[in-house]
C-alpha cells in the first residue's frame, strides 16, 4: 500500500539513511553488500507487503525502522546473561522508538501517528493488540526466512529448540502457517520440525 501524503515517503527515506551509517555489513541472496539494518529493515517491509499490503501506515514506519540504529547498544554493553539480554532488548525497544520519534517530528507526524508507531516498536499490548502482533509475526518471519539458520550454526541445538519454541509462542495461527511456507532450507526445516514435535 502506498500512501499519498509525502511525509511517509520522507519518513521511510530517513529511516533508510540513518540505518546506512550502519558500519556491520551483510550479503544478500544476490551478493549485493548492504549495510546490516538497512538491509534489515528492507526486509521487513518487503515481509510485511507480502503478509499485510493493507496494513495501517503505523505498522509500515513501524516495520522499516524496527532496528533503527541498533548497532549504537552493542549487546557486549550489557551482562551476557538472561538478565542482560532482556535490559539490552528493553533498552534497545526505547532507543528505536526515541530515534523514530525525532525523524518522524521532523518529517510533520502527528503527535497521534508519532505515538502509535513508539507503541508499536515497544511491543505494547503484545496480543491484546492486533498491529503490535502482526508486526511480531512480521519479525518472527524475518528471522526464520533470513536469520535463524546462521543462529542456529552459532548456538548448541537445544538453545536453538528454545528459541524456536519461544519464537512460535509469539507469533498468531497465520504466522504459523506463513512461517511454514517460507523457502527454508532442509536444515532449518529440521530444527523448526524438532522444536514444535
Amino acid at each position: 500500500m502506498s500512501f499519498s501524503d509525502a511525509r511517509f515517503p520522507a519518513a521511510l527515506a530517513q529511516f533508510d539513511a540513518a540505518n546506512a551509517e550502519d558500519p556491520n555489513q551483510e550479503t544478500d541472496a544476490d551478493g549485493r553488500t548492504w549495510p546490516k539494518e538497512l538491509l534489515y529493515g528492507h526486509r521487513m517491509s518487503a515481509c510485511l507487503t507480502r503478509v499485510a499490503p493493507e496494513a495501517p501506515e503505523a505498522v509500515q514506519l513501524a516495520a522499516r525502522c524496527q532496528h533503527i540504529r541498533r548497532w549504537a547498544i552493542p549487546r557486549q554493553d550489557f551482562s551476557m546473561d538472561r538478565v542482560g539480554y532482556h535490559q539490552w532488548r528493553n533498552t534497545l525497544k526505547k532507543y528505536h522508538a526515541e530515534v523514530a520519534g525525532q525523524i518522524l517530528t521532523g518529517v510533520g507526524y502527528d503527535a497521534e501517528t508519532i505515538a502509535r508507531v513508539q507503541a508499536l516498536l515497544q511491543k505494547q499490548q503484545l496480543t491484546r493488540d492486533p498491529d503490535v502482533q502482526l508486526l511480531e509475526d512480521v519479525i518472527c518471519l524475518v528471522f526464520l526466512e533470513y536469520y535463524f539458520l546462521d543462529f542456529a550454526r552459532q548456538h548448541p541445538e537445544e538453545k536453538v529448540i528454545d528459541i524456536v519454541q519461544k519464537t512460535w509462542g509469539k507469533m498468531t495461527p497465520s504466522g504459523h502457517q506463513l512461517a511454514l511456507q517460507l523457502p527454508l532450507p532442509k536444515e532449518a526445516l529440521t530444527l523448526i520440525t524438532k522444536a514444535l514435535a
